[in-house]
């Protein structure tokens, strides 16, 4: 009993937590509970506070391919785990910290939700430019526009 309520034990069975909430959610799976993971509620909401993280490294990873819906879903995810966490109103001697999580979970939270909206902004920018450009040379192929083609960007000269 003395060896498991040790904070190096403790901090173990929160990643424990954080990798199983972490994989479940991103399968779009229910989470698992404290009592299947058998782990007390503190640890599990710490672990669960560190999820958001994780979610946030994930989408970021969309984001690099591009924008998509599962970045939004994601965001979801993190802000219904926010809502979760913020309830929690006892000492942080009862929950090992986690109001100091919560309010790191916020700001995470926070960053990717403006990383999502700039990544869909600049898709939709880069969709009106080639609409742009598809009507410029398709206005100078019929003559209507002067002479020649809009030089290919892409190209090195």
């Amino acid at each position: 009993p003395d060896l498991y309520h040790t904070g190096y034990t403790q901090d173990a069975l929160k990643e424990f937590v954080e990798a199983n909430v972490t994989c479940a959610l991103i399968k779009s799976q229910p989470l698992p509970t404290p009592e299947e993971l058998s782990v007390e509620p503190a640890t599990y909401l710490n672990g669960l506070a560190e999820v958001v993280g994780e979610l946030r490294r994930r989408t970021l990873d969309i984001l690099r391919h591009g924008y998509s819906t599962e970045a939004e879903r994601l965001l979801g995810v993190m802000d219904e785990i926010y809502s979760i966490l913020v309830t929690m109103d006892y000492p942080d001697a009862i929950t090992n910290g986690l109001r100091r999580q919560t309010d790191l979970a916020r700001g995470i939270i926070e960053k990717t939700r403006g990383d999502i909206t700039f990544s869909l902004r600049g898709g939709h920018l880069e969709q009106s430019i080639n609409r742009l450009l598809s009507q410029l040379n398709g206005e100078q192929a019929t003559g209507l526009g002067g002479g020649g083609s809009i030089p290919n960007m892409d190209e090195d000269d």
